[in-house]
């Protein structure tokens, strides 16, 4: 769901882009501006509860993981659920621990010599390259806010759309990895197997006996 809103939040912002565009050559129609503030006022509220949600959300099952996928090789998390928790929030701090978190929990889950260096798979490092980028965009955003000029207006605007962007693919990333490190920390699953127990043949049509006296005669 939050995917799914901040690709709507994109398309508003390309939206009012478009408009910024059309206004140079001439007046725009209120109700068309009013609609098109509205679109992104509210996709972007929105975008930001549900990304709120969902960010808790993966936060509190992190720390969950993390200390499942110690318990597995039989040792201490090598951090505690406070400072993963702090890791997440603390900016500066947010774009090295939530990637290692999530790289020490795939090495845990995958049964990897505790001794051994984490080493991310590609999904993880996908997600880190988008998680970094997204946040040194915000960032970015958050100071463009701050100009004035209607070029800087144009611009902050593609720099939201690009953000939305960036946050939907996030989302989709983010929830593929909790789906696949969820199944390797879980429990394997009994495979059902088909076992021959017995073979029967097949049933033979049995000729009926000839009648002696049709026979006979």
């Amino acid at each position: 769901m939050t995917a799914v809103i901040a690709t709507v939040a994109a398309g508003a912002e390309a939206w009012r882009y478009g408009l910024l565009l059309a206004s140079r050559s001439g007046a725009l129609a209120a109700g068309t501006v009013a609609a098109s503030d509205m679109a992104v006022a509210g996709a972007g509220w929105f975008a930001t509860v549900l990304g709120l949600l969902a960010g808790a959300l993966v936060v509190r099952w992190s720390v969950q993981a993390q200390q499942a996928a110690a318990a597995r090789g039989g040792r201490l998390p090598s951090r505690s659920a406070r400072a993963v928790v702090l890791g997440w929030v603390i900016p500066g701090v947010n774009l090295s621990v939530p990637g290692s978190v999530l790289a020490e929990i795939e090495h845990g889950a995958l049964d990897r010599p505790v001794e051994g260096r984490p080493r991310p798979s590609w999904l993880v490092l996908l997600w880190w390259v988008l998680w970094v980028t997204g946040l040194l965009l915000a960032a970015v955003v958050l100071a463009w806010s701050f100009r004035s000029g209607v070029q800087a207006m144009a611009d902050g605007v593609v720099l939201h759309a690009v953000l939305d962007l960036v946050a939907a693919a996030t989302a989709v990333v983010t929830a593929l990895v909790v789906q696949r490190l969820t199944r390797l920390l879980g429990p394997p699953r009994a495979v059902r197997r088909e076992v021959l127990v017995a073979v029967h043949p097949p049933a033979t049509r049995r000729s009926r006996p000839r009648n002696p006296l049709r026979s006979a005669s």
